[in-house]
């Protein structure tokens, strides 16, 4: 008499070395596409900080010249109370002047007394950002 013993096949356990190839892959392929994307974020979030901080300061120049009737000689002058030819005291118009964004320039400023015009000037990111 022969017996019969049947092979089944024993269950697979864990993963085939194709499998996890196929794994690394997709991971490597999405963090190709994430990466730039994520870069691309910081650097519109430091330009929209940079359009904000000009808008900002271009509000307290305004606002000094109101107050004064010409602009101010330096950005720094904002922080400090101003008395006019009236003897109006008022400000300080801003707490501080802002920091540019990582890898920016300092905010430069520009006033024509002359004719009350100004320009406020940040870049970086290969943007320039000029107010108004």
């Amino acid at each position: 008499m022969q017996s019969r013993i049947s092979q089944r096949p024993m269950p697979q356990n864990g993963f085939t070395l194709l499998e996890i190839m196929i794994a690394v892959a997709i991971i490597g392929i999405l963090t190709a596409i994430a990466i730039p994307l994520y870069a691309n974020v910081q650097a519109r979030a430091r330009i929209a900080k940079a359009q904000a901080d000009t808008r900002a300061l271009a509000t307290a120049v305004s606002m000094y010249s109101a107050h004064m009737g010409n602009v101010p000689p330096a950005l720094t002058a904002l922080t400090s109370p101003a008395t006019n030819s009236s003897n109006q005291t008022a400000g300080p118009f801003m707490a501080g002047i802002p920091s540019a964004p990582a890898g920016w320039s300092s905010y430069g400023y520009t006033g024509n007394p002359a004719d009350g015009t100004f320009t406020i000037t940040a870049s970086g990111d290969g943007t320039s950002i000029s107010v108004p």
